[in-house]
């Protein structure tokens, strides 16, 4: 008897396994995934000490050239949705200065530019978001086609004085955060 119900259960979990309910297999799923990182750097860090701000004769005293290969792959250039570029400039030094920053395609032609009036030192350090792409921000053409970063800086102040605040400078830093469709 304890034969015949140990016989009939197991019987009885093979029909169940066998007739139980089963969905069938969507292997179409993949195509309904959506990978998009947000993927973040730095750009730019340029910082000048006041002490050379002051050896300069002239109004300009810095324009650099900068390489930017991010998005000179074309997988990567065709598939940038959106971002944001952030820039922060701390200034303490007794100087007002003009900052740009532009952005230049293969052939030098410029295709954005960012400017700065800074006012001497004491000041707050300024934040400025530029977006790119999307419904609000600039056109993401200028930032797929960027190849190279020129900064230039002025002193529109004179070339004597000095900040009472130690190891003045001017700073200026930028950062990135792009979304990216992998998929």
């Amino acid at each position: 008897m304890k034969n015949i119900s140990l016989h009939s259960f197991v019987l009885f979990l093979c029909l169940g396994l066998i007739c139980s309910c089963t969905e069938k297999q969507d292997f179409d799923q993949y195509d309904d995934i959506s990978v998009t990182p947000t993927v973040e750097g730095s750009i730019l860090y340029v910082e000048t000490p006041e002490r050379i701000i002051n050896q300069i004769v002239g109004i300009s005293f810095y324009s650099q050239i900068f390489n930017f290969d991010a998005f000179s792959e074309d997988f990567i250039a065709e598939r940038v949705l959106d971002g944001v570029v952030i820039y922060e400039v701390e200034n303490t030094t007794s100087k007002q200065l003009n900052i740009s920053v532009e952005f230049l395609d293969a052939a030098d032609n410029v295709l954005d530019i960012e400017s700065f009036a800074i006012d001497p030192a004491p000041t707050a350090v300024l934040r400025r978001e530029i977006a790119y792409g999307g419904t609000t921000g600039r056109s993401i053409d200028i930032i797929r086609n960027t190849s190279s970063i020129r900064v230039s800086a002025e002193n529109l102040g004179d070339n004597t004085s000095t900040s009472s605040l130690p190891d003045p400078k001017i700073v200026l830093r930028s950062s990135a955060k792009f979304r990216i469709r992998l998929k």
